[in-house]
């Protein structure tokens, strides 16, 4: 079992069931309004979330207790792994793999969508190991 993706997929489980509401249009942003029981003009009882993206005020709470609950979560499965071999290396090659590090040999993507630097990386055994671990299953010369 990959640790790593089944964490994904509860955190995109739980932001797939948040009440969410989109819209880069005025019939979008009308639409969403109606979906949410207000109307255009109630836009104070909104929150803008970026990129296109709003929920309720009175979600707004909980809407951050989940981002940092997923955010500690996280932390807690790669503090958890001393050693680098299971979700620490699942997390590398998944994101490797996703950010096409087999054609591109870049690494920058994968540290962001990981939210490491290259120093956080190079100053954490575990974190360090794994990368390297995964970067051998692409054959890459490239190592931290």
């Amino acid at each position: 079992m990959n640790e790593y993706i089944a964490l994904k997929e509860k955190h995109q489980k739980e932001v797939n069931e948040f009440p969410f509401g989109f819209a880069f249009s005025q019939d979008q942003f009308e639409k969403m309004m109606e979906k949410f029981g207000l109307t255009v003009n109630d836009t104070d009882k909104i929150f803008s979330i970026g990129g296109g993206g709003y929920i309720k005020r009175t979600d707004a709470d909980a809407f951050h207790e989940m981002m940092e609950r997923q955010e500690e979560e996280r932390k807690a499965a790669v503090l958890a792994d001393k050693t680098g071999s299971k979700y620490i290396y699942q997390m590398w090659s998944y994101e490797l793999a996703n950010h096409e590090f087999g054609y591109t040999e870049e690494l920058e993507d994968t540290l962001d969508a990981c939210g490491y630097t290259l120093e956080e990386v190079l100053e954490n055994k575990a974190l360090r190991a794994g990368l390297n671990k995964a970067l051998k299953k692409y054959g890459s010369y490239y190592c931290v």
